[in-house]
């Protein structure tokens, strides 16, 4: 099958995921915060940013590779950490980690995967990075460093945009629970949905695996959006940051950062790289846009920038190098992707992105992710 010709681009992936998630589960992955707002805002603001077509620059086959945190990638962009990944799709974590090696793009696992560290260690490729959820306790903290490091994850990610559980209404609507709690209605929104029913089946229900060690099962009083990684977590200070610089021997990057002022305190605290994300809509609806913070935040540091939040396309990656990103990260894409053909989904996603970079690149004569030219805002 030529999957060119039938999935072309990340909308006929998300439809076909779409039918083959549970309906509780599309709701986890595909649903923002209050009126989604945000989550909209991230679509239409990456849309304004244009470029003026180039034309008699002869033939060109541009070059997608980048350097980021000194390494060269063949591809300028990776995949993002969701949370119970497992849940979206059996199996989730490995196969991502599987497809970023083979790859060679950089995989970032959630504090709250489906699998822990240890479990992860023998899909890992070079560039495996650990987003961490801060613990409050510094002997858990301790720990799960140690343990990232041990498995193979080289990079460390702390993620400080959530530093309370959003409520997301249409997750709640949807009866979805953390863990999830198995009731007649969502077994029969198992139930239209096989190939998910029996990939779970056969693992068994999908828990934090990761965590599991420091926690109970008891989560009563938690909100429904919450899990039993908020019994664990901290807001994190700067100091905690601080800690973590002082704790973690690889590069540190800091994830959720959305002012200029705060990208320039990162910079002065030691981080070797920023984060540009509002979490995709998920956390605060009246958040700007993604794209619209990444400018002013390039012109406030030196550090290198990685930009997420709702990216669907090449031409969305060459937008956020366009303005200063050096790097861009994928997360619900990525999870279409699987709910949609699975592993082949996966690398099918890689190849689409890289085919319209190409494409689009040669629309502007640049030779190389460098010679983008100036954008422009659309109307």
């Amino acid at each position: 099958m030529d999957l060119h010709s039938r999935y072309p681009a990340l909308g006929d992936l998300r439809k076909r995921a779409q039918r083959r998630i549970p309906k509780f589960v599309w709701e986890y992955l595909d649903s923002g915060t209050g009126n989604e707002a945000t989550k909209a805002r991230n679509r239409t603001a990456l849309d304004k940013v244009g470029f003026p077509p180039s034309i008699l620059h002869g033939d060109i086959t541009p070059d997608l590779s980048t350097s980021f945190l000194g390494h060269r990638h063949p591809l300028p962009f990776g995949i993002a950490p969701i949370g119970m990944s497992g849940l979206i799709w059996p199996g989730a974590e490995p196969t991502l980690a599987r497809a970023a090696a083979a790859h060679n793009i950089p995989y970032c696992i959630s504090t709250v995967a489906t699998q822990s560290p240890e479990d992860m260690a023998p899909h890992l490729g070079p560039h495996a990075w650990f987003q961490l959820y801060p613990p409050r306790d510094e002997d858990i903290r301790r720990d799960m460093l140690a343990r990232a490091r041990e498995a193979g994850f080289t990079t460390l990610v702390l993620t400080v945009d959530v530093p309370t559980s959003s409520r997301r209404e249409r997750q709640v609507r949807s009866g979805l629970t953390n863990p999830p709690k198995i009731t007649p209605r969502l077994l029969a929104q198992i139930a239209t949905c096989p190939t998910w029913a029996r990939e779970t089946a056969k693992r068994g229900m999908p828990y934090m695996r990761g965590i599991d060690k420091y926690t109970s099962a008891a989560t009563e009083g938690l909100p429904p959006t919450a899990h039993v990684g908020y019994l664990l977590r901290t807001s994190p200070d700067w100091d905690y940051v601080t800690w973590l610089r002082d704790n973690w021997d690889g590069p540190l990057l800091v994830k959720g950062i959305m002012r200029a002022e705060d990208a320039t305190r990162i910079e002065a605290m030691g981080a070797d790289a920023i984060w540009i994300s509002n979490h995709a809509g998920r956390q605060f609806d009246a958040a700007p846009a993604s794209i619209e913070a990444l400018p002013a935040i390039r012109a406030a540091t030196k550090l290198p920038l990685i930009f997420d939040s709702g990216v669907e396309s090449g031409l969305d990656i060459l937008r956020a190098f366009a303005l200063g990103a050096d790097f861009v990260m994928l997360g619900r894409a990525f999870h279409f992707a699987l709910g949609a053909l699975g592993a082949q989904g996966v690398d099918h996603l890689i190849d689409m992105l890289a085919k319209d970079m190409t494409a689009n690149m040669g629309q502007l004569g640049a030779a190389d992710l460098k010679s983008l030219p100036e954008p422009l805002e659309l109307t």
